[in-house]
């Protein structure tokens, strides 16, 4: 029997996997399994320009390359549970599908709030994760006279907020529990700087305090905070950050603590012992989670390990790829985090691809450690940040390196004395500069394995 490889996930991870597995030589069958029914699109523009009505749905589409013409889509089709000692997967009707690799791209879903008050279809509250929450939100926000809160005050809360006010919502406010919006992905200086913006343009901001619950009977009428106010509410956005697609994989001994924990070539880290590994926090390009009292619960398992796995305790024929995969960043440290944005689906399939069918073919594998340069951007009104590398490791040296606070600015991240990150905010010219300082950031060396690993 042929040998085949199953890509669970169908979102931009899956496809970029589908690809970088043709790219890394693999001829044998691919299937790729997605719970959506559309084939992969760009959710970046989501919160912006298809919730402002200025791009169709049809402008999202990623269009596959070539070399995946005669790769199999199971699509409208979850993945519900997975045997990895028996190399299977199962679906969500029941069938089992075989695999010799693996790729593990489920991805992740809109955390909700887990507060008193109405829910559910009709009920006003809302994510921003897929095409069906995008429809159903914007047909809210074109009606007459409505008051919007946005709970949380991460990209994907700051980007709603821009695009309400652009789309005239009578009254836009945003509430974290955070002092300032943006402040983990950020930091204190840029992220004052984006609250006096987003102030100019008359969104209203309710800091220092989480969600209690809601008002309303089948609809919500507010939103009932901590600290004891009620913000009139006739449409809420929950942007509270993410929750990874693990469940499927339960039972398998796998730190599914955040996300899956993989080893610097991607591959899938199994349990030693049952002892859970240490996790560092996500970088989260929405960085959410921050905007609730009441989020939801952590959603993970560690149960006894049973599959087969090579010295290092990697699963050698599965690889995760995305914003589920937890790995070390050889650039950085030794220390797996996930991370949410959105050049990492790209970078972590390449890898991946080479790493899995390298085995799959008996092929050497002298892989150097993954070592990506994240990047994420935000448009908001007329404004953009962009950054590159991983601001979120320098907040205790930030340096103004151009530019002002109140106009075009770009900020470096240091630590230990080393540029990690950099952030551009403002026009095209603040956009350039952080664009410029990507080269320097390449040109830093990565850490060694050794050094990786300490």
């Amino acid at each position: 029997m042929t040998a085949r490889v199953v890509v669970a996930g169908a979102s931009l991870g899956g496809l970029r996997a589908a690809e970088q597995l043709r790219a890394a030589g693999w001829t044998g069958p691919i299937t790729v399994v997605g719970d959506e029914p559309h084939m992969p699109y760009n959710r970046p523009p989501l919160s912006k320009r298809v919730l402002a009505g200025t791009a169709p749905f049809a402008s999202l589409a990623l269009t596959p390359r070539a070399n995946t013409a005669d790769v199999e889509w199971r699509l409208g089709t979850g993945v519900t549970g997975a045997r990895l000692r028996d190399r299977v997967v199962v679906l969500d009707d029941g069938e089992e599908l075989g695999f010799d690799g693996l790729v593990v791209a489920t991805g992740l879903r809109a955390r909700r709030l887990r507060c008193p008050g109405p829910s559910g279809p009709g009920s006003g509250r809302h994510t921003v994760r897929t095409l069906a929450d995008i429809r159903a939100l914007r047909d809210e926000l074109a009606l007459p006279g409505v008051r919007l809160v946005v709970t949380g005050a991460g990209f994907i809360g700051c980007e709603v907020a821009a695009t309400a006010v652009g789309l005239g919502v009578a009254e836009v406010t945003v509430v974290d529990v955070e002092p300032l919006p943006m402040l983990r992905p950020l930091g204190e200086f840029l992220a004052r700087a984006l609250l006096r913006r987003h102030e100019e343009r008359g969104v209203r901001f309710a800091l220092g305090t989480g969600v209690a619950g809601f008002e309303g009977d089948d609809r919500v009428t507010g939103v009932v905070l901590s600290d004891g106010r009620v913000l009139p509410a006739d449409v809420v956005v929950e942007s509270v950050g993410s929750v990874a697609n693990t469940e499927w994989l339960a039972g398998n001994g796998l730190d599914l603590s955040d996300g899956v924990l993989t080893d610097e070539h991607l591959r899938v880290r199994r349990v030693a012992d049952g002892a859970a590994t240490t996790a560092g926090r996500a970088f989260r390009a929405g960085s959410e989670a921050g905007g609730s009292a009441c989020g939801d619960a952590a959603e993970a398992g560690a149960p006894p390990y049973g599959t087969t796995a090579d010295d290092a305790g990697c699963l050698p024929h599965v690889v995760a790829v995305g914003d589920i995969a937890r790995f070390p960043n050889a650039r950085y440290d030794g220390v797996p985090r996930r991370v949410e944005h959105w050049s990492i689906p790209g970078d972590t399939a390449k890898h991946a691809a080479k790493v899995l069918t390298a085995q799959l073919c008996s092929q050497p594998a002298d892989f150097a450690p993954f070592a990506p340069l994240p990047s994420f951007w935000s448009d908001q009104y007329d404004f953009r940040l962009q950054s590159f590398g991983s601001p979120e490791l320098g907040h205790d040296d930030v340096r103004l390196l151009d530019g002002e606070a109140d106009g075009d600015v770009l900020v470096g991240y240091h630590r230990d004395g080393r540029l990690v990150g950099v952030v551009g905010l403002g026009g095209p010219a603040a956009a350039a500069a952080a664009a410029r300082h990507r080269s320097l950031l390449l040109e830093r060396p990565a850490l060694s394995p050794q050094g990786a690993a300490s």
